[in-house]
């Protein structure tokens, strides 16, 4: 399973995103302000682009399984998860089935919906960031 995650232009507060999964729109996504390489605000500094094997496992923070991007450089437990605007954020990706200015609507059905393909997905799940 491959989800691809296609980033729009930041603005000062956020990153909106349309998602794919194996070529087909599922969603759209926020995440926090793309940054200049080498630049990185904690907590307010989306991940570099790139290609991530996802997992999942269980998350200490939400005390439930989630899926979690591994080797992120320069971050740690960068997760899938719900929320709807930068502000739930500290690095993770959050998905939601409508987006406007800096939010997403929807976040938990969109989740949902993610995380059900992903529990069933055969072999390898990864995320390509662009």
């Amino acid at each position: 399973m491959k989800i691809e995650v296609r980033r729009r232009k930041s603005t000062d507060a956020s990153t909106l995103s349309e998602w794919f999964v194996d070529g087909v729109f599922e969603c759209y996504g926020i995440e926090d302000v793309v940054r200049p390489a080498g630049v990185k605000i904690h907590g307010k500094t989306a991940i570099p682009p790139g290609e991530y094997q996802v997992e999942v496992t269980f998350s200490n923070r939400f005390q439930k399984p989630l899926p979690l991007l591994v080797n992120v450089p320069g971050f740690e437990g960068v997760r899938i998860h719900p929320g709807n605007t930068a502000a739930d954020t500290e690095g993770c990706l959050l998905p939601g089935t409508g987006a406007g200015r800096d939010v997403v609507t929807n976040s938990r059905v969109a989740f949902d919906k993610l995380f059900r393909k992903i529990q069933a997905a055969k072999g390898r799940i990864s995320i390509l960031i662009k």
